[in-house]
């Protein structure tokens, strides 16, 4: 039996149990094998009058039967004196009869005597028919003998039954009255075998060897039984055989033993008077005996009972007080296990997770407070318990220092972000002016490369800003329309080249989450480029929902299995806590973080016929009409939001088409030829959109770039400012020149150079 698992109230139960079960089995054993020698001390006065009593009533009347049947066997005639013996025998039969039947008798009585009983009262059965035997003279006077001696035999069996007294004094004196009450016996018979030979005049053949032997063998029984009785007994029997009828009984059997025939000067009355005289104080003996057996029996019985109830009181009492105390110290033990196991688990489940989790909402937690020093006492159960408390503070502690360690590489991600920020952002805007600057076509391909992995660099700097728990600071005031929302999520992807943008009705987002719904896109959009086959595609494409605006990516990869597509989904429905070990899906963490700020679902489906879908599902509070461009783009003037997400998506604010792929349609009518000799970048409208693309164009003949020198030339900073003002001036008239172009229409124009990368593939 495995109780390792058992709660400790059960073992506790079954340490108390077991003990005390056994202690009280032990008691009533005890109180058991006590009691039964007083009930049986008891028992024994119910003996003596329902059965010792009747019984030898009925032995002296079959003796006197016996007599008178051997004596009639004897003789030729019937004796009337032998109808009315067998008149008081049946009588005193049948009160045995009743008194064997009665349940009181039984109940006193044990197995063994229950079966001489049984014994007793079948040999009895066999009278009438023994006795027509002796009327129809069938037996001899020895067989009648028998007869008799059968029935009474088996009442001394009955007899020597009743002597099982627990007392062995008491038991020996009640065998030595049973072994007198045979001695009596074998004396009535041979003064029925002297009455049967008187009567006839002579021994029949094998008498006298029987009187002898029953003569011997009666001195035999009462020598011995006498040797057993009390020296009071002893001498009241001493007494008794010193009398003139045992004197002159003894003389006669010595003559009748020496003489092998029946002598002719036997004194038959005296023999008779000598043997009633003899009988009558042999039976008197043995009932005084039995008198005073039953009368010291209920005197013992009651010292034992009172002994087995003191016994019994003081073993009750002690089983009472082993419960109680087992019980007290049990549950003792109990309720201090159970307060320990408490404080542990409400530590484990509760204390411990709401100490870490209030720690990462940065709030203060008092060690002391929160691990209290608990007293379980002094003992072993007290030494686990303070063992504990120190484990609990330590856990606590160890907490507290993990989550500030967490907490200070939070600050340190973040002050590392947003230095790069900063740094990214000068970088950015010092590029976007060396770009209105530069005219030659290769450095300005150069700086648009710079520009790409600046942006990227930017969109990785906030990366560890969410990582570390706060918000980007990329934001816009108005609504952005969904298709340059899109297009700055593709801008801000290296392969965007290979990203397509399909059908994306219009729609627009609110400024508050531009910012993070681009780098949302960009996150599954580079996995979307990633993680699919470099020749493939990758369509991008939005339409409005009930509940909101959906965005779908979708790849022709391998796709994800159904458990990992599954795992993905439930690390994308909500914004678990950073783990540093699961590195491998930081865009994912990074989605799910953005998600959860704004309330944007994102899910991963299977695509047909292969690849993965990403849905991205703005909800509807985020969702606005698209927004017109700004009064100032018509005349050429944008706003500071049109201006910035003109940067971010490297397309002016005019009016936008959603049916072109950027970075592999450039229609022929977005080139307009420069003069011979002059080789610019200039943004002119194509595509009868009016979107501005800056086109390289190089004329017929190949100006020299100038070569670098060590000596730079020196400048005054009135040169250099002159410089900068006709920079810009020449800028902001070409931008309103080209703004004006776009609402005229555009005359056709030759097809652009195959070698000439347009501006849409530089600045995606």
């Amino acid at each position: 039996m495995n109780t390792r698992d058992w709660p400790i109230r059960a073992k506790l139960t079954a340490l108390v149990v077991g003990p005390v079960t056994g202690l009280l089995a032990l008691w009533i054993f005890a109180t058991t094998l006590t009691f039964g020698p007083a009930l049986d001390l008891l028992a024994a006065r119910t003996l003596l009058y329902d059965l010792g009593r009747p019984g030898e009533s009925v032995v002296a009347e079959l003796q006197r039967e016996r007599r008178l049947s051997v004596v009639q066997l004897a003789g030729d005639t019937a004796l009337p004196a032998l109808a009315e013996q067998r008149t008081r025998t049946d009588q005193a039969v049948a009160e045995l009869r009743r008194r064997v039947d009665g349940e009181k008798l039984r109940d006193a009585a044990d197995d063994l005597l229950d079966t001489r009983l049984d014994q007793l009262v079948s040999a009895l059965d066999a009278l009438p028919a023994g006795r027509g035997f002796i009327d129809s003279r069938k037996v001899d006077r020895a067989g009648a003998v028998g007869l008799y001696s059968g029935m009474i035999g088996s009442a001394f069996q009955a007899f020597s039954g009743m002597a099982t007294l627990p007392d062995a004094e008491l038991n020996r004196e009640a065998l030595a009255l049973t072994a007198l009450g045979r001695s009596r016996e074998l004396l009535g018979q041979a003064d029925a075998l002297l009455a049967g030979a008187v009567t006839a005049g002579r021994y029949a053949e094998g008498e006298h060897e029987q009187l002898v032997r029953t003569i011997e063998n009666q001195r035999f029984l009462a020598e011995n039984a006498v040797a057993d009785l009390p020296p009071a007994e002893r001498a009241a029997y001493q007494r008794l055989t010193e009398g003139e009828g045992f004197v002159r009984l003894r003389a006669l059997q010595d003559t009748l033993v020496r003489a092998r025939d029946l002598p002719a000067g036997l004194d038959v009355r005296a023999w008779e008077t000598s043997y009633a005289a003899v009988s009558q104080g042999l039976r008197d003996f043995e009932l005084r005996g039995a008198d005073t057996l039953a009368e010291r029996s209920v005197p013992m019985a009651v010292r034992i009972l009172v002994r087995l109830a003191a016994a019994g009181v003081l073993g009750l009492l002690a089983i009472v007080v082993c419960v109680l105390v087992a019980l007290r110290v049990g549950r003792s033990l109990d309720r201090r296990l159970t307060s320990v196991r408490t404080a542990a688990l409400e530590m484990a489940e509760h204390r411990l997770p709401d100490v870490v989790a209030r720690l990462r909402r940065g709030e203060e937690v008092d060690v002391a407070r929160e691990a209290p020093e608990l007293d379980h006492g002094g003992d072993e159960i007290g030494q686990v318990g303070r063992a504990f408390n120190e484990v609990r503070r330590t856990a606590v502690q160890a907490a507290v220092d993990e989550v500030t360690l967490r907490r200070g590489l939070n600050e340190v991600f973040l002050n590392i972000a947003r230095r790069s920020q900063g740094l990214v952002h000068r970088q950015l805007a010092l590029l976007d002016r060396l770009e209105r600057r530069t005219e030659d076509p290769d450095e300005l391909a150069g700086l648009f490369q710079v520009d790409h992995l600046a942006t990227r660099l930017r969109r990785h700097a906030e990366d560890l800003v969410i990582l570390a728990g706060a918000a980007p600071g990329r934001g816009w005031r108005n609504p952005v329309a969904a298709v340059d929302v899109v297009r700055g999520a593709i801008s801000e992807v290296e392969s965007y080249d290979r990203v397509d943008v399909g059908e994306v009705q219009p729609a627009g987002v609110l400024g508050r989450a531009v910012g993070d719904v681009i780098h949302l896109l960009a996150e599954l959009i580079e996995n979307a480029t990633v993680f699919s086959p470099p020749g493939t595609r990758v369509d991008v494409s939005g339409r409005s929902v009930p509940g909101g605006y959906t965005i779908e990516i979708t790849d022709r990869g391998l796709g994800m299995s159904p458990p990992a597509l599954a795992e993905a989904n439930r690390k994308l429905s909500r914004a678990p806590e950073f783990d540093p070990t699961d590195s491998a899906r930081l865009g994912h963490f990074v989605v799910a973080r953005l998600a959860a700020r704004h309330g944007v679902r994102v899910e991963l489906r299977p695509a047909s016929p292969g690849g993965t879908t990403a849905a991205v599902l703005v909800p509807s509070d985020l969702v606005t009409d698209e927004p017109a461009l700004g009064p100032g783009a018509a005349d050429g003037v944008a706003g500071p939001d049109d201006r910035r997400m003109a940067k971010v998506t490297r397309l002016a604010t005019v009016p936008r088409t959603r049916a072109t792929r950027p970075g592999r349609e450039r229609p022929e009518s977005a080139v307009l030829p420069l003069p011979a000799g002059r080789t610019s970048s200039v943004e002119t409208p194509a595509d009868g959109d009016g979107l501005p693309r800056r086109v390289r164009r190089r004329g017929p003949v190949a100006r020299p770039r100038p070569v670098a020198v060590d000596n730079p030339a020196h400048r005054t900073p009135e040169e250099a400012h002159r410089a900068m003002s006709a920079l810009q001036a020449g800028t902001a008239r070409g931008r309103r020149d080209g703004a004006r172009r776009a609402a005229e229409p555009s005359p056709p124009e030759p097809p652009a150079a195959p070698d000439q990368p347009t501006a849409t593939e530089r600045d995606a």
